[in-house]
């Protein structure tokens, strides 16, 4: 690949020392969002029995932290280039662990929404900024790949640490708890990372151009509030009227990048067609991901009666297969080629999504077990590879604003793959036969299938709670089966445009890496 790397960025500049300690706390951060987000699917029966919210609403609880995290990631990363980008991540490290206060105390569907889309405004300002550090650290290319393949499997690990402490929590204490566990952490980032980590920023930044940010946002939250409504309930006036608007907004964004002499994002990245090629395979991924992973603890505790923490460890197998993909993914694109690591991992999560398509209510743990450790293999190489291209293709002055670009696509491709895969399984899931006098919220969820059978004699409830649950796992194998086919056509797209990419360091398709 074409690098745009000075000259100083090269493997003969001297090592940074103490960078694997700032690695250490950057992390954190990356644990911090990602812990977040998978306890969230564990504690979702808990909120929809206390809270009650409907199936829409259910939905944005789970989805509007993406939503606003995708509208924000690319302005954030570039006010951290503008600003530095170890100040907003401790900004940003504080508002999150404060907000995960007003998470755990919700008491309405309404607030926990705000209180979602508020945890979504801090999130924006963690991701890029450890990235874009990551990128001022490690200067060597094979160290910089190692980095953020421990970047990526702390990630992962998150999402095992995540439902495991979240199981056990939900066991013991009420569902608030789940967001409380945040606050240690963040103290420690920001304790030890006033001290350990650096201050990096664009010499020359340019104004931050608020018209630009207000531009992101709407066309963003626009277009991804479009497509979630149309999936959900059909289209209307509104939604095509606010889908429209998101659209020109971000044609406006695009258009306003193209004149600015320091623009936000700087347009010009996407001619890269490798650094288009791995954006374009993480939105896709997490796409075809986002939806299935949101529903499956569902599936685990209210079709097959598992406890939370039980739940949890059924998940690990994925989270177990990321790390240890993320660590030796780098190693792995020098000798076989970017292409083959990340179109690989693609196929491998596809065909996992497909077998997932054979779920029933009593499907043994072997299957699962198995898939869910396919699928966290391939996105641990497929992640961490194109993460590695995106970060090589940009100066160091421009890590915060590419970092960006890789959340958001991350970020919305969760938004759009909970809106439209979860409002399979939802559209479908309403459609069950049920008793006469089954109460309408029945139908809006699973949760409140199972709420509403509590109050209904034993021979009704029982018939309820069959066809709800048999309607649900339909529903849940028509979304894996849509997230394998997106799948597998994404892995033949990178395998065609990720053609000529190595990462810095390599020795070419097949090469073997040199001597460090």
């Amino acid at each position: 690949m074409t690098s745009t790397l000075r000259p100083a960025e090269t493997t003969g500049t001297a090592p940074r020392p103490g960078r694997w300690l700032a690695l250490s706390v950057l992390v954190l951060a990356v644990l911090l969002v990602a812990v977040d987000a998978t306890v969230l699917g564990l504690a979702t029966p808990y909120i929809s029995e206390d809270l009650k919210p409907s199936g829409t609403q259910l939905l944005w609880i789970g989805d509007v932290y993406s939503f606003v995290i995708a509208g924000l990631l690319v302005s954030m990363g570039s006010l951290g280039d503008r600003i530095g980008r170890k100040r907003i991540l401790l900004i940003g490290a504080t508002a999150f662990g404060a907000l995960s206060v007003l998470n755990a105390y919700a008491t309405t569907p309404g607030t926990m929404i705000l209180a979602r889309a508020l945890l979504g405004v801090a999130g924006a300002t963690l991701m890029p900024a450890t990235l874009a550090l990551i990128r001022n650290l490690f200067h060597d290319p094979r160290e910089r790949s190692f980095a953020i393949g421990v970047w990526g499997a702390t990630a992962s690990a998150g999402t095992a640490v995540g439902p495991i402490v979240g199981g056990f929590l939900l066991e013991h204490f009420w569902w608030g708890s789940v967001f409380l566990i945040n606050l240690p952490v963040m103290a420690v980032l920001v304790v030890v990372g006033v001290k350990l980590l650096p201050e990096s920023r664009n010499a020359h930044p340019g104004p931050w151009d608020m018209a630009s940010v207000a531009l992101s946002l709407v066309g963003m939250i626009g277009v991804v509030y479009a497509v979630k409504e149309a999936a959900a309930h059909g289209f209307a006036w509104t939604t095509l009227a606010v889908g429209l608007l998101g659209a020109a907004a971000l044609y406006g964004f695009v258009r306003r990048q193209l004149t600015l002499p320091t623009p936000l994002l700087d347009m010009r990245l996407f001619r890269n067609r490798g650094f288009s090629g791995a954006v374009l395979a993480d939105l896709l991924t997490i796409f075809g991901l986002a939806g299935l992973v949101f529903f499956l603890s569902q599936y685990l505790q209210l079709v097959q009666g598992r406890r939370p923490l039980e739940a949890g460890l059924a998940e690990l197998p994925a989270a177990v297969g990321a790390v240890v993909a993320g660590l030796v993914a780098g190693r792995a694109a020098r000798r076989f080629s970017v292409r083959w690591v990340v179109a690989g991992g693609l196929a491998a999560i596809g065909l996992a999504l497909a077998a997932l398509t054979t779920l029933e209510r009593s499907t043994g743990y072997p299957l699962l077990g198995a898939a869910l450790l396919v699928v966290g293999v391939g996105a641990g190489f497929s992640f961490t590879v194109t993460a590695d291209v995106i970060l090589s293709a940009v100066p160091t002055e421009e890590a915060g604003s590419a970092s960006a670009v890789s959340e958001t696509a991350y970020e919305l491709g969760a938004a759009l793959g909970i809106a439209v895969l979860g409002s399979i399984v939802t559209g479908v899931y309403r459609g069950f036969a049920s008793p006469v006098g089954t109460p309408e919220g029945a139908h809006e969820s699973l949760g409140g299938a199972v709420e509403a059978a509590a109050g209904m004699p034993p021979q009704a409830a029982e018939a309820l709670l069959t066809s709800a649950r048999q309607s649900f796992v339909d529903g849940l194998g028509l979304a894996a089966g849509a997230g394998a086919v997106v799948l597998l056509l994404t892995a033949v797209a990178a395998w065609f445009m990720l053609r000529d990419e190595r990462l810095d360091g390599g020795d070419g398709d097949g090469g073997v890496p040199s001597a460090e």
